[in-house]
């Protein structure tokens, strides 16, 4: 399409929209706008040093919750939660690391039935990569090799906190995956 052709075009609709009496309004874009990025709360104990031994039967567990708050119509506060425990033979704890990591996030022109899904999936995406540096940067900074945690699928912890909500018969299950 050339430019001539497109200029046409909008004319067509501008007339077309004359005639109905209404004005042709261009639509708004949509966008998440991430206004800033900050650590709550960030957590490293070190127990088990200053063996820092590599252990044979080493368990890595790793819990990861999301959350958002609303500030505003249009900011909302999302939070990436994490809690890595380290245990090496007979459950002696090696380390415990916890992140709270939160950014603040403008949501515009996004439709009310699709601001919950940019919330608990899209917003964590962006805020991921960060935290996992962090929590890298911490374990290693404790004495220890860096935990690089792995890309994290937010879309399928959204669908499963959906069907324990769905499964107890309230919004209330989804637990951290709340909007305050």
């Amino acid at each position: 399409m050339t430019k001539s052709d497109k200029a046409a075009d909008d004319n067509t609709e501008q007339i077309a929209a004359e005639e109905q009496g209404t004005e042709a309004t261009p639509t708004e874009p949509v966008g998440l706008q991430i206004l800033g990025q900050y650590v709550r709360d960030l957590s490293f104990e070190n127990p088990g040093a200053p063996n820092f031994a590599p252990s044979e039967n080493q368990n890595v567990n790793i819990n990861a919750n999301v959350g958002a708050r609303k500030f505003s119509d249009t900011d909302y506060e999302v939070s990436l939660k994490f809690k890595i425990t380290a245990t090496a033979d007979e459950d002696k704890t090696q380390f415990i690391a916890e992140l709270d990591y939160c950014g603040v996030f403008r949501l515009m022109n996004i439709p009310e039935s699709d601001i919950r899904p940019v919330l608990l999936i899209e917003a964590p995406r962006q805020l991921f990569p960060f935290a996992r540096r962090i929590l890298a940067d911490a374990t290693r900074d404790g004495g220890y090799p860096p935990v690089m945690l792995d890309p994290i699928d937010f879309l399928q912890l959204y669908r499963k906190g959906q069907e324990e909500a769905a499964a107890n018969g309230d919004a209330a299950a989804e637990g951290e995956n709340a909007i305050n």
